[in-house]
């Protein structure tokens, strides 16, 4: 994919400074933002990424924007304090002290509301797309957070740009509490206007039962997969689930495998 750096229009001397920086380190060009219409007549590109006035980084691609913002962990702590279920927090079974390797980060929405409930814990998050995690990995330490909860849990957040499947058999047996997985769906929900622009940048590579297989061995207490009713994930996979919790109404599903 090509793609350029440039700023928000009429930008400050530092997004210039970030953007500039950012073109060197991948080796591409930086385009002032007066020029990009010109730039793309002559030299046609995928996208670009921009240095907003906030601090913020995002990609622009046709009329679509990527950028890293935490509104579903609010949606999602709003609901636990109303006594809602969160059927993910709750087969977790969280202490308060445990590691939580997240093996497919994303926005990483699910990832602050985890590391809310860890204190004296951690999320170790894994993004295969260097796009998403760039852009991610910015926001988590540059975004303006409205709430305090959410400030704390980015702070308790790791993230690394690898492939679960290479970083997986890296670890040795047990080496994290629990292990997460949310593969992108078989039939996405096209209308998530949070998750639409990033789907051009995520990896699609099915989770395999020998993929799993891995995240259960590095597992000490318990192994969480994701899916929905009417994908065929959990079918494919065919393993034996402690527990399988999830709401009718999302559709959404968590297959729990116990360690203990």
């Amino acid at each position: 994919m090509k793609f350029v750096v440039t700023t928000s229009h009429k930008p400050k001397k530092e997004e210039v400074l970030s953007a500039r920086g950012l073109a060197d380190e991948l080796g591409v060009k930086y385009v002032s933002r007066g020029r990009l219409k010109e730039f793309e007549k002559e030299y046609p590109i995928d996208f670009y990424y921009v240095f907003d006035k906030n601090g913020q980084l995002s990609i622009r691609t046709g009329d679509s924007v990527f950028f890293f913002h935490p509104g579903m962990s609010k949606v999602r702590y709003k609901n636990i304090k109303l006594q809602e279920s969160d059927y993910l927090i709750e087969s977790m079974e969280l202490s308060g002290d445990e590691t939580v390797l997240d093996t497919t980060f994303g926005l990483g929405n699910e990832a602050l509301l985890i590391a809310h409930f860890l204190p004296e814990g951690k999320v170790v998050g894994l993004e295969a797309s260097e796009h998403i995690y760039r852009v991610v990995s910015h926001g988590l330490r540059n975004y303006l957070y409205t709430y305090e909860w959410i400030r704390e849990a980015s702070t308790r957040i790791e993230l690394h740009n690898r492939d679960l499947r290479d970083f997986v058999k890296e670890c040795p047996d047990a080496s994290y509490d629990i292990v997460y997985c949310d593969p992108m769906f078989d039939r996405p929900q096209m209308s998530s206007n949070s998750i639409n622009p990033l789907r051009p940048f995520a990896m699609y590579e099915r989770i395999s039962r020998a993929d799993v297989e891995e995240m259960i061995r590095i597992s000490s207490k318990r192994f969480i997969i994701k899916s929905r009713t009417r994908d065929t994930l959990f079918e494919e996979l065919d393993l034996h689930f402690d527990k399988l919790s999830g709401s009718k109404k999302s559709g959404v599903l968590y297959g729990v495998v116990e360690k203990r």
